[in-house]
């Protein structure tokens, strides 16, 4: 593979050089295998090669020269750019968007992220259709031939791809309206939701793993997961929260991505809490951290509240590196996904954000209604107890929504 990247006159290279080595990275997660690159400063894209067409040629030389197959430009190419520069190049010529959705397509394992992700793809693939169909004849009419007479190939596979578009947005729909019923049913047992969002590769998974035990796949490539998993965490006040792990974000995420993956995004928007992680070791955290709050926005949660959890802290030089951020980030917490270290400061942290308002409560209850005093302990925080006497008497807090189900034992 042969990379492409083009540098505004008007930025830096140093992003350019962060952006290509991350366009590397992608190319490799889908298995390829990087020969060589090519840069570019320009003043605007040129509107039919996106570089220039002298510098296209020159990096068509080297292609073939090296026996380059695939050409990947790390930004979008319109499908004009992408049909000039496939006859310049004379192989395929992808950009960071298909690049990207390929990975997806060889991660999605559960249905609806395989249905988010070939809605993706044929929405990318739609205005491309021109350069697989160009060459073909025009058809004949007749009977069946819905197009009619002169209906060209292009026409009717243009159609079955819109088609199948319509068919996996119904689809999609029904997906959304069955998390919905979740999420109500989730709100019958007030437990609340918390989403872990982040970077990808910055060690969400590891950390679901950590307080969960989840089990999920975590390896240090790009868009290790990629179906959102659930779990329930048990918090050290004896709180049920529900806790998802999201697909990674990146930097230049195709909008049209977004769109396609609402239906998991929407433990997002619809979470109580979310916990932004960062990989505090990584040279670019900061660009991270803001090409993550950039999607949070195109989707409508930024104003969530949200902790800051400072990953992978072990990998950092005396470890205080990451203090920078504090005054930024208040309420900021740093941990160790992979060893445990700063966990029980961020079960401290998720208790304090979720804290449902409680009452303190004295109850007494017979011995022999060991169901209610497992019950007590299951959803509240038993502060003092006593079995003594021909009653059990505890003193806890409970949250106000269980008051009714112990009133019958609450004697203050």
């Amino acid at each position: 593979m042969f990379l492409v990247g083009v540098e505004r006159k008007s930025g830096g290279g140093l992003a350019l050089r962060d952006s290509l080595e991350e366009l590397g990275e992608l190319a490799t997660t889908a298995g390829g295998r990087v020969i060589g690159e090519g840069t570019q400063k320009v003043e605007s894209p040129n509107p039919a090669t996106f570089i220039g067409k002298g510098k296209a040629e020159e990096f068509a030389a080297y292609s073939r020269a090296n026996q380059i197959d695939t050409v990947i430009f790390d930004d979008e190419l319109s499908p004009a750019q992408n049909r000039n520069l496939e006859k310049i190049f004379n192989c395929k010529v992808l950009d960071r968007t298909a690049l990207i959705l390929d990975i997806f397509a060889q991660r999605a394992r559960t249905r609806e992220g395989k249905l988010q992700i070939e809605l993706a793809q044929l929405q990318h693939l739609l205005p491309r259709l021109t350069r697989f169909w160009g060459h073909l004849s025009r058809q004949s009419g007749g009977i069946g031939m819905r197009g009619g007479e002169g209906e060209s190939q292009l026409e009717a596979d243009r159609r079955k791809v819109q088609e199948r578009i319509e068919k996996l947005t119904a689809d999609l729909d029904t997906v959304r309206r069955q998390r919905g019923l979740q999420r109500a049913g989730r709100k019958r047992n007030q437990w609340p939701l918390a989403s872990i969002v982040g970077y990808t590769n910055a060690g969400k998974s590891t950390l679901l793993n950590k307080l969960t035990g989840a089990g999920v796949m975590a390896k240090d490539i790009l868009f290790a997961t990629l179906d959102p998993t659930t779990r329930r965490l048990r918090l050290p006040t004896n709180q049920n929260v529900l806790l998802t792990d999201t697909v990674g974000f990146i930097r230049k995420l195709p909008h049209g991505l977004v769109e396609a993956f609402k239906a998991t995004l929407e433990e997002v928007v619809e979470a109580d809490l979310l916990l932004h992680v960062v990989d505090v070791s990584h040279p670019q955290v900061d660009e991270q951290i803001e090409a993550v709050n950039a999607v949070l926005k195109e989707i409508g949660a930024e104003e969530k509240s949200t902790i800051m959890v400072f990953n992978k802290i072990d990998l950092l030089n005396g470890g205080n590196a990451w203090t920078r951020f504090q005054e930024r980030f208040p309420h900021a917490v740093a941990v160790s996904a992979a060893s445990g270290e700063g966990v029980p400061a961020l079960l401290a942290e998720i208790g304090t954000q979720l804290r449902p308002e409680r009452e303190v409560v004295t109850l007494r209850v017979p011995h022999e209604k060991s169901a209610v005093i497992a019950r007590l302990h299951s959803v509240g925080q038993v502060v003092e107890s006593s079995y003594r006497g021909a009653k059990a008497k505890f003193k806890a807090r409970i949250p106000r929504h269980f008051h009714a189900e112990f009133a019958a034992y609450i004697v203050e």
